[in-house]
């Protein structure tokens, strides 16, 4: 299931960070400050939320050349 909140922060912080790269903003602005905010955020919430275990890779077949026309 999808972790709405976390995508709702990450869906601020990139547009925060898209304006504040547009405008050239220094980094004591507000908008800079709620993109710090936001990282913590962020990151508090993946430290709580439990880990997914990623799924096994499959193995990959064997690609066999195809042969040269002459």
């Amino acid at each position: 299931m999808a972790d709405l909140y976390l995508k709702a922060l990450e869906s601020e912080r990139k547009q925060l960070w898209a304006t504040c790269r547009l405008k050239g903003l220094p980094r004591d602005t507000p908008e800079r400050e709620r993109i710090a905010q936001l990282d913590a955020q962020i990151a508090d919430h993946k430290a709580k939320s439990p880990a997914k275990p990623k799924p096994a890779a499959k193995p990959k077949s064997p690609v066999k050349p195809k042969p040269k026309p002459q």
